[in-house]
């Protein structure tokens, strides 16, 4: 029996831990948070704090593990590279190339160097520094933690007299004291955030959606829903898969899943924001499962283990697909979720997280969020008039 040491306890983790369990392996979860949620599945809990990578590291040599996971939990990334770099596991890519991919402020860096489609953008770790260079940017900008995600920390600043408050509320969120600014990029339609895979290399599944936000919630810049097909258009749909997998291949990355942040822009240009080597938060790689029948979650944890991938191929999605994050605009006590009839038939799968008398947050970052609704639509139509009204569908009711 092999076993697989996932990095993190959230819930994120437990698709991961059914995964390893269909397929044999014995699952031990590591954090420093002995009540998450994840714990309760696995077979064994190692309480280790997953930033600290020579700690996790001993901890694996010490379990004797056969493979290691952080699979939508974005602080065990680069640990989990580390860790299997010095211990000859099977991993995504070198542990050089996942610190780009990881540190907005490298990843930046490499692609403007590789001839990337990119924003002004540069990284800081000293806060007068950043404050000297307001000349060098692109009014608004975007202010963010090099090492953070679930748009932990990032605001948009309008005028440079803001950029000190927004650098503190951005560092408040790393974990090593790094931020960076970039040209705010007025987005086409929907930005796109959603999972890839390759093997050894090569883009074997991509994909593209619609990543909506409720502009009403204490953080604006938190995903609030997703549907599937994308608003980006098929020639920049096209650009952009060649542009990632030129990408995978500079970084020499092997078999993986990617969490992959893409927008197109009114300035004719189309960007790859993100490409994290992980699952997506937000069950993303499972609405794919539900749309394309492919199993991007199973075929994680097969690359984890090294053991081959199977049936990791380009396919169309059957329907139109959405996903709600549920969550409350505001901070109060659970009641109920509302949804309504208009809807009903089209919800594949209601996941409430919580129960009524719960203490809830205004969804001022994505840990915020208390479920998910997944639905289906027959038509593009359908599904897009719906998810222009979901706050009038989808009702999270507090007191």
């Amino acid at each position: 029996m092999k076993k697989l040491l996932v990095l993190g306890g959230s819930r994120y983790a437990l698709p991961v831990i059914k995964a390893a369990h269909e397929l044999g392996c014995y699952v031990i979860t590591c954090d420093y948070l002995p009540h998450n949620i994840a714990h309760k599945y696995s077979d064994e809990y190692c309480n280790v704090s997953i930033i600290e990578k020579d700690a996790v590291l001993d901890a694996a040599k010490r379990l004797k593990v056969d493979g290691i996971t952080s699979f939508a939990c974005d602080p065990g990334v680069v640990t989990a590279a580390y860790v299997a770099e010095k211990l000859g596991l099977p991993s995504c890519g070198s542990y050089e190339s996942v610190c780009i991919l990881q540190n907005k402020g490298k990843f930046r860096k490499f692609l403007a160097e590789n001839g990337f489609v990119v924003p002004v953008a540069k990284g800081y770790t000293s806060v007068d520094a950043a404050l000297k260079d307001v000349d060098l940017f692109n009014w608004p900008v975007i202010v963010k933690p090099t090492d953070s995600a679930g748009s932990k920390g990032v605001t948009k600043v309008e005028e440079a007299a803001k950029l000190k408050a927004s650098i503190a509320y951005a560092l408040s969120f790393s974990h090593s004291s790094e931020f960076i600014i970039e040209d705010f990029i007025t987005q086409k339609g929907f930005s796109s955030d959603t999972d890839s895979f390759s093997v050894d290399g090569e883009l074997k599944f991509v994909s593209f959606n619609c990543q909506r936000f409720d502009k009403k919630a204490e953080n604006p810049y938190t995903p609030a829903a997703y549907n599937w097909p994308s608003s980006i258009s098929s020639a920049h749909q096209k650009e952009l898969t060649s542009e990632i997998q030129r990408l995978l291949k500079l970084l020499d990355m092997k078999t993986s899943i990617y969490n992959i942040e893409t927008r197109e822009s009114t300035n004719g240009k189309a960007y790859i924001m993100e490409c994290s080597p992980r699952g997506g938060g937000n069950r993303l790689a499972e609405v794919l499962r539900y749309a394309t029948g492919v199993d991007l979650v199973k075929n994680s944890v097969r690359a984890a283990i090294g053991e081959s991938v199977i049936g990791v191929e380009q396919k169309p999605y059957n329907g139109f697909w959405a996903e709600v994050i549920l969550h409350s605009d505001k901070p109060g006590t659970f009641k109920k979720l509302d949804v309504s009839d208009e809807i009903k038939a089209n919800v594949i799968e209601e996941d409430l997280w919580i129960k009524p008398g719960t203490t809830v947050g205004g969804f001022s970052a994505a840990n915020e969020a208390i479920g998910t609704l997944v639905l289906r639509f027959d038509t593009q139509e359908q599904m897009l008039a719906a998810m222009d009204k979901t706050d009038e569908l989808v009702r999270v009711v507090t007191e």
